[in-house]
């Protein structure tokens, strides 16, 4: 849906989903955007098979963010979305997974809202969504869990709290987006309201990629097993779910035979 009206001579700016990396994951709305597209201003983790698909004259921007490290500040991505729609440019804000999903959308939203752009909102698979059926498991399942919660392992301000009372009850089911840096922090915090040690965890990087990896450990041992595991790429982690063990078998064998 189309958001707001604009003077003539003025773009609009497209906030699509890229999704988790697998280019065929991508809606046929998002390929349509990147077909009109002058210039796409795109996040760091974006997979370059789906960049690969925007249009030939398209201008491509990395305006990537990386936690705790060197990033683009908002207000500069905010300034640069209105400056080119305003110049009478298509924007695309490529955002990696689905852009209402710890996206920072609303910021770049009222940006561009404030200067009389029109937007849309392009959905995208979100990493969970990706991730879970990477490991052959569902979000939710009758008898196990009526809800899941989305988190982040770490916002502005640093590690981020939750409500860990809830999440330590037997049962419970949580992804965890940018949780890397701060699984050391979560395992302390869980375990300190009464999570079970045992609790399984599960760690996804690059869902739905070639180059996929899934790691299956307990609450106790998270932090040591995600330190041996060296992993680099993005990494989505499911707390209170396992693989289903020909997925597990599978990765063992990837691993050996590398």
């Amino acid at each position: 849906m189309r958001h707001s009206q604009t003077n003539d001579g003025i773009g609009h700016v497209d906030f699509v989903g890229a999704g988790p990396g697998d280019p065929e994951l991508l809606t046929l709305k998002a390929l349509k955007a990147f077909e009109r597209a002058d210039v796409v201003l795109h996040d760091r983790l974006i997979s370059t098979e789906v960049l690969a698909l925007a249009g030939r004259n398209a201008v491509l921007v990395d305006v990537g963010k990386a936690g705790f490290g060197p990033s683009w500040k908002q207000e500069d991505i905010d300034a640069l979305l209105v400056s080119h729609a305003a110049n009478g440019q298509h924007v695309v804000r490529l955002k990696s997974g689905d852009p209402t999903v710890f996206g920072r959308l609303d910021e770049e939203i009222q940006a561009v809202q404030a200067a009389g752009i029109s937007w849309t909102i392009v959905p995208g698979v979100t990493a969970a969504s990706a991730a879970v059926a990477g490991i052959g498991q569902s979000l939710t399942q009758r008898g196990r869990n009526s809800s899941v919660r989305f988190l982040t392992g770490h916002d502005m301000k640093g590690f981020a709290d939750h409500d860990w009372t809830a999440l330590a009850q037997s049962g419970s089911v949580a992804a965890i987006y940018m949780g890397k840096k701060s699984a050391r922090f979560i395992q302390g915090r869980l375990i300190m309201h009464g999570a079970d040690r045992a609790t399984p965890v599960t760690l996804i990087e690059n869902a739905s990629r070639p180059d996929q990896h899934v790691m299956a450990t307990t609450l106790d041992q998270l932090p040591d097993d995600l330190i041996a595991a060296e992993m680099d790429g993005p990494t989505l982690m499911f707390y209170g779910l396992e693989p289903r063990n020909a997925v597990t078998a599978l990765t063992q064998y990837k691993k050996e035979h590398a």
